[in-house]
């Protein structure tokens, strides 16, 4: 995808160094930051430097690649892999991917290592972007649906940043959209801004302006009455994590925009590629979702008169906050999931009709 007019990834191997767009720096200002050795992508996930499911899990990856050029020792790696786990919990991508390079490289004689290493790192983000793309295929086919009947602008209504920065290109819940506009079909999105670290508006916003799509950034609550005004034609949403009976772990604010579509009877869909599904877990009660500082709720970054970035405090001093990131859909409000194989019901049944 594009920011002014040249193609990017979110994550690419370069000269023994991995390169990451720094998001934290987004909208205001673009910059490529250097990941040197496995510390570094381990804050670049914790500070949310990399942020979305499919893109940790490729940072993670791209994490071992460093831990073996930094130690090449498997004591040393098996640490690494361990970190890595821990630095965000809720995204199941990241212990998938760390998982499936460690059963490549366990025991792997040191001399062949960094290149089998490499080499699968590359892999995952490679099958990334497949996945991705064939996402955008399937789900265009709705899109298609729905301006087919209006012959008019469909509205799209997202929630937080499931565009092509949160996985390698792309996007999850973007990818339908990109595919619709690249095909010439009129599309306008409503882009929650996502509080508290406004990832609709600096992040969504910022690449759908990119690609030259419409799109209105609007407060997380307005998204309600914009339904009942029948200005809301479908909801896209990504997920961090997707149980098999179809429960989806999004963004904090995801279960209420899924409640509002259904009293509206307005499509809510969920696009996800399958590295995102947590097979094991059975229930919704034994995610673990991550809370946050509440410094993410009590202070906002901006630009000030002068063009510098600068973070102001917004709540009384002696105010307590609480910064749940994430929120639970249970599969009954979810329409569908629009994976890499097909779209699907969101329940156990639905899911094992693609992924045998």
């Amino acid at each position: 995808m594009k920011i002014e007019g040249k193609d990017y990834r979110t994550i690419w191997f370069e000269n023994n160094v991995v390169k990451i767009i720094d998001q934290t720096k987004l909208p205001h200002s673009f910059v490529i930051k250097d990941l040197k050795n496995v510390s570094d992508a381990i804050n670049a996930i914790k500070v949310m430097e990399v942020r979305g499911a499919p893109l940790i899990g490729a940072t993670a990856a791209f994490g071992l690649v460093l831990s073996i050029l930094e130690n090449n020792d498997q004591s040393f790696l098996k640490k690494s892999a361990e970190e890595l786990i821990k630095s965000r919990p809720t995204a199941i991508n990241l212990k998938w991917a760390v998982d499936r390079m460690m059963q490549k490289l366990s025991g792997v004689n040191s001399d062949q290592i960094l290149d089998l290493a490499i080499d699968e790192a590359k892999k995952i983000c490679e099958e990334d972007i497949k996945f991705c793309k064939n996402i955008g295929l399937n789900g265009l086919k709705i899109i298609e649906e729905i301006y087919n009947k209006k012959k008019d602008t469909v509205n799209i209504l997202t929630h937080c940043n499931a565009g092509w920065l949160a996985t390698i290109n792309w996007g999850t819940a973007t990818s339908p959209i990109y595919h619709a506009h690249k095909k010439g079909i009129p599309v306008h999105i409503w882009a929650d801004e996502t509080r508290p670290r406004n990832q609709g508006a600096n992040l969504t916003s910022y690449e759908l302006n990119e690609e030259g799509v419409n799109n209105t950034v609007i407060a997380d609550n307005t998204g309600g009455i914009l339904m009942q005004r029948g200005q809301v034609d479908m909801c896209i949403v990504g997920t961090d994590r997707t149980l098999s009976n179809g429960d989806v772990c999004n963004k904090v604010g995801t279960y209420l925009k899924a409640l509002a579509a259904y009293d509206n009877n307005i499509p809510f869909y969920v696009a996800l590629p399958s590295s995102t599904i947590d097979w094991d877990i059975k229930s919704h009660k034994d995610i673990p979702i991550e809370e946050r500082n509440s410094e993410e709720l009590s202070h906002v970054e901006g630009l000030d008169e002068k063009g510098n970035i600068k973070q102001v405090l917004i709540y009384p001093k002696k105010s307590k906050a609480m910064n749940l990131a994430f929120d639970v859909t249970p599969a009954k409000y979810v329409t569908g999931l629009i994976t890499e194989k097909g779209v699907c019901e969101a329940s156990k049944e639905g899911l094992k009709k693609l992924f045998k």
